[in-house]
């Protein structure tokens, strides 16, 4: 109770500690809270942290911002979790330094002072180098002594013993903050990655023929010349007869028709086998080495559903919801309706063993070296099953990485990110006018939400063909293809239908017509157009430039126009700054007045910038905080890399 300092109002903290703050390997980890005490004595304080698998604690000092407001930091350096504490303490060496300091100034005599500080030298002497305790026994003499009073003075108010007595604090009755704070530190992938979808049934060039992972092996250089460096299958397992889907979501399925992938589960087995036309598992080890030798990692799907053909649903009933008339209500999201997948039970007794099986899905497709998981629906499992399975997982393979497939409400979405979630899909498929994706986008960055939510943006998936794509509008693919890559530094597409701009809907509906979800397609894979031309230079200026591999880093730059949205990419020295200028009028061509943020980029209206764009070479000297941009609709949007000239 001896305790003076009061720590509160920690930032980052994630519900009180419940959960923890994320980072990537080099990142730093700035920590701000309000740290005050009775008096006026001087307060100091430190960040103590340390590894989970290291034993000594490493401490960073924090200091004083202004009116009982502190902050300080620390950077990780490898992967796991991280613990970390606020320590604070008040200082009475410095406070002794500050108090006779004014003393002096105010011509008081002050050797009761200077013998009074010896209390806090002479403990010095068994902690400092050889050097530090010489030239503090010299201090210590000059002191006690009666002859040397003005020499004595000038050594107490001195830099170097105010540097000694920082370097080795003296933390008598320190107080620690009380809750528990953790970080946990993934690999690079996690922060910056790009996604690229598409089916493996469909992989084969010959019409109508059942694609193979041998087929897929062909199609990596051409993924890799694109740019992409995550490929993500929907699920490669067996498929459900009973209720199978026909073509369009038909419900009653014709002989020949394939299903739906999602309906896992078969005689042939369920989430730890393989759909028997796609290969054999040997097949897609050999995929995930090809893939890999092009610099490309295979992202699995992980959907806890089952058909009504899985093995599950006789070995384990008890894990389902059986009905008085003998079957399973099948899965359902009005108005959509599932009927050949049947839901798990998450609050069936056997939960237990129930868990363990589900976990050893995930551990068996991680030894056969699978390192990232898309999760289908995980708002509609439970969440203390994903937050236990992540961390289980991450124990054994911490460089596993989980996207959550969740168009859910805000809440949910940050839940699941707090349970251990790497990334997640977004609202920016329906983020769709200038006012809206600015909204947006300083919601994400600015939020608490940053500490532990990374988005993943997508402009399409197999599920949704969105609306405002649905004209087949080329410079709508291009514009919205291009924010999606350069606002947030992890995004994905689902292809080769985005790129070929396959946009027929279902009428009145977010569907595609003829989905590749319920029948095999044939398409030509070594066309190119103007769209897998774009592609694959956005991506590699992405890999080229660290202010795109940030996603909390958007700085709105207004302009004078509604359809024209700017904004500034800046890496953490701030040496790399990207503008986008994008034009969202599919139709006409636009020109406005741009405001520079000339604050964010440290320089005075007047000084020369150069204006380097990165998609047609072309090079501009702006010098004023008003600039003029014009953008036509055949290439919608700039890409400036600012450079000082």
């Amino acid at each position: 109770m001896q305790s003076r300092v009061i720590i509160e109002n920690v930032s980052p903290e994630i519900d009180g500690g419940r959960h923890f703050i994320k980072r990537i390997v080099g990142q730093p980890v700035n920590i701000q809270c309000v740290m005050l005490a009775d008096g006026h004595e001087v307060l100091a304080g430190e960040i103590s942290f340390k590894h989970e698998k290291e034993k000594n604690w490493k401490s960073s000092p924090i200091g004083l911002l202004q009116n009982d407001i502190w902050a300080g930091g620390f950077r990780v350096e490898k992967q796991g979790f991280y613990d970390y504490k606020i320590v604070g303490w008040v200082d009475a060496p410095l406070t002794w330094q500050h108090n006779i300091e004014r003393k002096i100034k105010d011509n008081q005599h002050v050797n009761v002072e200077l013998l009074d500080g010896l209390q806090y030298l002479t403990p010095l002497l068994k902690q400092v180098t050889k050097p530090e305790a010489k030239y503090l026994e010299k201090v210590i003499a000059l002191f006690q002594s009666e002859n040397d009073y003005k020499d004595a003075i000038n050594e107490a108010l001195s830099y170097q013993l105010e540097s000694i007595f920082k370097t080795y604090p003296q933390k008598t009755f320190a107080t620690t903050y009380d809750k528990k704070l953790r970080v946990y530190v993934d690999r690079q992938k996690a922060m910056f990655s790009s996604w690229y979808e598409f089916f493996p049934r469909s992989a084969s060039k010959q019409i109508g023929k059942h694609g193979t992972f041998k087929d897929c092996e062909e199609l990596m250089p051409r993924v890799a010349e694109l740019g992409f460096d995550v490929v993500y299958f929907p699920p490669i397992h067996p498929i459900g007869i009973d209720h199978r889907k026909g073509k369009n979501n038909a419900t009653t399925a014709l002989p020949d028709d394939v299903g739906s992938p999602w309906a896992i589960g078969g005689t042939e087995g369920g989430h730890t086998d393989i759909h028997p036309q796609l290969g054999t598992l040997e097949d897609f080890k050999s995929l995930i080495k090809v893939a890999a030798e092009h610099n490309i990692e295979l992202a699995m799907d992980y959907a806890l559903q089952c058909s009504p053909n899985h093995p599950y649903v006789k070995k384990y009933p008890q894990w389902f919801k059986w009905r008085p008339d003998g079957t399973v209500q099948y899965a359902e999201n009005p108005p959509k309706k599932y009927q050949d997948i049947l839901p798990i039970n998450f609050e069936t007794e056997d939960w237990k063993n129930l868990w363990d099986e589900l976990l050893s899905i995930l551990m068996y497709w991680c030894n056969v070296g699978i390192k990232i998981f898309r999760v289908d629906n995980p708002h509609t499992k439970s969440f203390y099953f994903w937050e236990w399975a992540i961390n289980e997982v991450k124990k054994k393979y911490p460089d596993t990485l989980f996207l959550a497939e969740a168009f859910t409400r805000p809440h949910v979405m940050h839940s699941l990110a707090k349970m251990g979630f790497s990334q997640s899909y977004t609202y920016y498929t329906w983020r769709n006018t200038k006012a809206e994706l600015i909204q947006y986008m300083q919601e994400i960055s600015n939020d608490i939400g940053n500490q532990y939510f990374r988005p993943n943006f997508w402009p399409n998936t197999p599920d949704i063909n969105p609306y405002i794509l649905q004209n087949g509008n080329q410079s709508l693919y291009m514009s919205r293809y291009f924010m999606a890559a350069t606002l947030s530094s992890n995004y994905g597409m689902y292809g080769p239908v985005y790129e070929f701009i396959i946009h027929e809907p279902m009428q009145g509906k977010e569907e595609y017509y003829y989905s590749e979800k319920y029948e095999i397609k044939t398409w030509d894979w070594n066309y190119r157009n103007r769209m897998t031309d774009l592609i694959k230079r956005v991506n590699q200026i992405r890999k080229e430039n660290p202010a795109l591999q940030l996603t909390y880093n958007f700085i709105n730059a207004p302009v004078q126009d509604e359809y024209i949205i700017a904004y500034l990419k800046q890496d953490e020295s701030k040496t790399n700054n990207i503008l986008c200028v994008v034009n969202m009028d599919p139709y006409n061509r636009r020109g406005a007045n741009l405001q520079m943020p000339l604050s964010a980029l440290g320089v005075p209206e007047g000084y020369p910038l150069l204006m380097h764009d990165l998609i047609t070479g072309a090079k501009y000297i702006w010098t004023k905080e008003w600039n003029y941009v014009e953008l036509s609709p055949e290439l919608p949007f700039h890409l400036f890399r600012i450079e000082r000239v």
